[in-house]
This record gives structure tokens, C-alpha cells and sequence, in this order.
């Protein structure tokens, strides 16, 4: 999970669920089993709804917009479920600031699962979804929903909300270290460029010192060698250091 923090709103990005891929052992009111989302599954499921909304841990007290609000975008790829969600809600911002989103969970119900054995663990290969929500998880619903599965049930389906365990680390960024880190650039080059003046500035005054070829041969008794200026090369070694985190 990627997150930016703006002044007045959170970039977040990450995969919600990962295909063809075992979840931990989940239970349900039957007992302990595993289950898997099929390849090309999401993919169906956004064909058939194109209004999936985003919320805060499953409230819908708590919408936080929708891929047809414009904020919310889901595609599945090789890996699973993306999504990429800006959100403006304040609480959900200072959340995010304080580093309190941990992970993504979506809600849905089955059209067409396959139930078997695998390695004497009860499987559930689900071929096929509806899918309504995806939720960003607080730390309040971390556990609940980390390799659980949390059955309601509805007039006519049961709605399943499964929580997927990190599959990156949760990066947070903000504007402000982004333009810090701009500005460091430019010091760094400004730095750089001052340095190679110098040089110049210096190898110009060593020439000058040097004897012209009309003043005569160049002599190389011990006199001669003590008056030549000797340029101190120590603090562009160390400045040279410095850029380069040695010092």
C-alpha cells in the first residue's frame, strides 16, 4: 500500500486481493477452510457493476466515493485487485498522516465457487463474485479482518468480507518531503556548480604565477621550488566527501 499525503487530501494505492493465490485459513459458521480468487474474476465482476464504492472499514456510514464518483479506480492485472482512491475526507487524512491505514478489504458474494479438497484443507475456488465495496482498514479492523473471513447474512446471500495481509509495505509520503527533497537536489547542484568556479578561479591564479616562456629557462634550484604557490586541495576533497555521505 502506496499512500500520499496532500494538504487537503490521501493518494492511496495498493492490491486488495492477489489471484490464484491460497488466503490463510479463514472460518466461517461451517468451520476452518481456504479459499482463492480465480484469475479474470474481478475483471467479470467489474464488467457487471460500475459503481463499486469505497469505505472505511466496511461502514457505508462511511462512503468515501466510487469508481463512478471518479475517485476510485479498479482494474484487475496479473497480481489481482488495484486500486488507486483519492479521498478528502478529513478523518480518513489525519489517519493517514498518523500512519493508522493498514490495509484493504472488499465485500462480495459468490456466483460461482467451487468447493474442494486441498492437502485435506476444505477449499473455496471462487470462479466468479459480485462485487459492491472495497474498504480501507483502520487499525481498529486490522484484526478482525487480517486471514478472517466475516460472515453476515442478508435477505438472500451471504456477503463475505475478506481482509488481504500486506503484499508490499505501507509507504507514506507527503508534499512537503517531496519539496524538501527537490530542494536538496538543487543545493546539491548549486554546490557542484560553485565547486567547479572555484577550481577555475584557482587553476587561473596557479597559471598566472607561472613563469612566461620569455623570462628564460625554467630553473629547478630549491629557491624557486619554495616560492611556487601550493594550492590547497583539502576542503574540495572533503566538499566532494560531503555530497557523497562520507562525512
Amino acid at each position: 500500500m502506496k499512500i500520499n499525503v496532500r494538504a487537503d487530501s490521501v493518494e492511496i494505492e495498493g492490491y486488495v486481493n492477489a489471484v490464484e493465490r491460497n488466503s490463510k485459513t479463514l472460518r466461517d459458521r461451517v468451520g476452518e477452510f481456504v479459499e482463492r480468487i480465480c484469475k479474470g474474476a474481478f475483471k467479470k465482476a467489474l464488467k457487471r457493476n460500475d459503481d463499486v464504492h469505497i469505505l472505511l472499514n466496511h461502514d457505508w456510514n462511511r462512503d468515501l466515493g466510487s469508481t463512478k464518483q471518479g475517485n476510485l479506480e479498479l482494474t484487475e492485472d496479473n497480481i489481482g485487485l488495484r486500486a488507486v482512491a483519492t479521498i478528502t475526507d478529513k478523518e480518513v487524512v489525519e489517519k493517514a498522516k498518523r500512519g493508522d491505514l493498514v490495509g484493504w478489504s472488499f465485500g462480495f458474494t459468490d456466483r460461482d465457487v467451487e468447493n474442494t479438497v486441498e492437502r485435506n484443507i476444505p477449499t473455496r475456488i471462487v470462479k466468479d463474485l459480485n462485487l459492491f465495496e472495497v474498504s480501507i482498514l483502520d487499525r481498529r479492523k486490522t484484526p478482525a479482518y487480517d486471514g478472517t473471513l466475516i460472515a453476515t447474512r442478508s435477505d438472500t446471500n451471504d456477503m463475505y468480507f475478506i481482509g488481504e495481509e500486506m503484499l508490499d509495505e505501507t509507504n507514506i509520503s507527503t508534499d512537503e518531503e517531496k519539496a524538501v527533497k527537490t530542494e536538496n537536489e538543487s543545493t546539491n547542484i548549486d554546490t557542484r556548480e560553485e565547486k567547479t568556479n572555484e577550481t577555475e578561479n584557482d587553476a587561473s591564479e596557479n597559471t598566472n604565477d607561472a613563469p612566461k616562456d620569455d623570462e628564460g629557462p625554467k630553473q629547478h634550484d630549491e629557491n624557486v621550488e619554495n616560492n611556487k604557490k601550493v594550492i590547497d586541495y583539502t576542503k574540495y576533497d572533503n566538499l566532494i566527501k560531503e555530497m557523497k555521505g562520507e562525512i
